[in-house]
């Protein structure tokens, strides 16, 4: 049973199934069986921990409700501390969105923190517009300033394109912003002298909404996993590039309507995808910046690629506890290795 690494598959190809318990053995051999008899009535009985096996494994990536629920009271009260500032009430919803992770459902359990964007009030953008020297690290003082009224003995820290208000169990960051004329928010950046950059954090929520709902949910659990992979191994890919990514590979991957019975192969073929995509480029949704992938992530991609490649043969045989340890190299306990 070795471990040498395939190339990476190849896409573009029509599912010749109807049965969804009905797998060719590789994606692999795709071709050559489309004009194949019948899958034999023993296939069926194949593959059959997979199910079980991964929604085990997002639900332990799931926040637990007392998390999630002290997270909603944190940021909630940050947006109303905000809103009475800057806006005279306290609501605890208006002018502000969550993003990142909160806002677009694909946290993974600890949360490491909850992001807002706060959207001033245009006196705001003018007032510090006519200052010398680097305004915006000027106005993230300010707002770091208000939220110290508020959170007096907590050490806020205001630098980059974020006020964090360091919460002991999760921190909230804060990415003050402006609404312009043309529907578009600029956020604050510090860096090189300081300047404003177009934010693309409603795009990108909407691009992901909309590839979710496509492909019967994969996108988000496939974002969750590959997050924790990430965790685990201290790979050098953000989490937004993982999003990107898999928004990019369920358009392209011949099962990713099917439902999580095909998790085996999505988080294989990803891999082999991912490994294509060495030293290539992004274009993040709303504004075309280009972001490079660079190459640092590449062994662990390759690792991780040969583990599942292993992992999708156990499963198709049925060993689940071989299966549970190769994906634990992947992804670390947090995947079951039995799940009878």
């Amino acid at each position: 049973m070795g471990m040498s690494l395939l190339a990476p598959p190849t896409y573009g190809l029509a599912s010749p199934l109807t049965n969804a318990y009905a797998r060719p053995d590789s994606l692999f051999t795709l071709l050559s069986r489309l004009n194949a008899p019948a899958v034999a009535p023993a296939a069926l009985y194949r593959w059959i921990y997979v199910r079980r096996r991964f929604g085990r494994f997002l639900e332990n990536l799931t926040i637990t409700t007392p998390r999630r629920a002290d997270g909603e009271t944190k940021q909630a009260a940050v947006r109303a501390c905000l809103n009475r500032w800057y806006w005279g009430h306290g609501s605890e919803t208006a002018n502000s969105m969550l993003i990142g992770s909160w806002g677009k459902d694909t946290r993974v359990r600890p949360s490491r923190d909850i992001d807002i964007l706060f959207l001033l009030p245009s006196e705001v953008y003018w007032r510090f517009n006519g200052r010398p020297d680097n305004r915006q690290s000027q106005l993230l003082q300010e707002v770091k300033y208000v939220l110290g009224q508020t959170y007096s003995q907590t050490t806020l820290r205001g630098d980059g394109q974020v006020v964090s208000v360091p919460f002991s169990s999760t921190p909230v960051e804060v990415v003050p912003g402006f609404r312009c004329k043309d529907g578009s928010i600029i956020i604050c950046d510090t860096n090189n002298g300081g300047r404003y950059n177009t934010s693309t954090a409603e795009a990108e929520a909407f691009e992901l909404d909309a590839s979710d709902r496509t492909w019967n949910g994969n996108t988000r659990a496939l974002t969750r996993m590959m997050k924790q992979w990430q965790r685990e191994k201290n790979v050098a890919l953000k989490s937004f590039q993982l999003e990107r990514l898999a928004i990019e590979f369920l358009q392209v991957w011949p099962f990713s309507r099917h439902d999580s019975f095909w998790y085996d192969w999505m988080i294989r073929d990803f891999f082999g995808y991912l490994i294509g995509r060495v030293n290539g480029y992004l274009f993040m949704p709303g504004t075309g910046e280009v972001i490079a992938l660079g190459s640092e992530w590449l062994s662990r991609a390759q690792t991780a690629y040969r583990y599942a490649l292993r992992a999708c043969d156990y499963e198709r045989d049925n060993y689940q506890a071989l299966a549970g340890d190769d994906w634990q190299q992947i992804f670390g306990c947090a995947v079951p290795v039995l799940v009878s």
